[in-house]
């Protein structure tokens, strides 16, 4: 999984510190300038186009974190169907083959379950699990056609697709994510939306501090939590929940 191109508690505090000194210096804009209130249109035009961005990132960021999820039970059932039609080859075939998956399961799981941690043994796990997939395809395919039934070679063939592809898939999941332009944007609008909110604090003497780090606290947590969504097994929403069906369905290969 690739890692955030900006390290989310620097990416943060820059952000909540900013959100801060962008309402001081509206705030003193304001009142050199004697601004009355700013442009009540303006000020709307803004926020609304930020929480309208915030909606849009939020949205997107659970869709695909929900996917990744979907994705996990759908490679569980996936290894569950193969693992089930190798009952279709001989005998001969089946325990070699059926601890080959075995193997492969736990190093799927190895391979995710490593992830985010400073373990070297990330690609090693990973690599070892595409080894695995050549092994189990040419031994199944080869156990098929021994059998000259042409629907058990079929069977085998697409319920290894199915397993083998689900792979890519992830890989593919975990890579999706908004381009930076969009992580930019969501940094600028907050901070050209606390500029006008001090900007329009004129009828204000002093600044009203509390309400100033409540409204930046809230959009950098709002804003975290969105990044955080987008890496879900670097930060503190994860999905390794999700991994227990792997470690289930492993259970349940063993125990047959």
């Amino acid at each position: 999984m690739n890692a955030p191109l900006f390290n989310p508690w620097l990416y943060s505090a820059i952000l909540f510190i900013g959100l801060i000194l962008c309402v001081f210096i509206g705030f003193k804009l304001g009142k050199r300038s004697r601004a009355e209130g700013g442009s009540g249109a303006l000020n709307g035009a803004v926020f609304g186009l930020l929480g309208l961005l915030l909606a849009f990132s939020f949205s997107g960021a659970a869709e695909r974190f929900e996917h990744r999820r979907a994705l996990i039970t759908e490679e569980a059932n996936a290894i569950g169907t193969a693992y089930l039609r190798l009952d279709l080859l001989p005998s001969a075939s089946q325990l070699a083959l059926r601890q080959k998956m075995q193997q492969y399961l736990q190093a799927r799981l190895n391979t995710y379950q490593m992830i985010g941690t400073d373990n070297p043994g990330v690609l090693a796990n990973y690599q070892h699990s595409v080894q695995l997939q050549q092994q189990i395809w040419t031994e199944a395919i080869m156990a098929a056609q021994h059998t000259g039934n042409t629907a058990t070679l079929s069977l085998i063939s697409r319920s290894l697709n199915a397993m083998f592809d689900i792979t890519t898939t992830r890989i593919a999941a975990t890579r999706n994510h908004p381009p930076l332009v969009i992580d930019v944007l969501l940094f600028a609008l907050s901070w050209i939306s606390a500029l006008l909110a001090g900007y329009g604090m004129t009828d204000h003497t002093r600044i009203p501090w509390l309400q100033v780090f409540i409204f930046s606290a809230a959009l950098t947590i709002t804003i975290f939590v969105i990044r955080d969504l987008e890496y879900p097994r670097l930060g503190f929403i994860r999905v390794d929940a999700a991994d227990q069906l792997l470690v289930e369905t492993l259970q349940g290969l063993k125990g047959s």
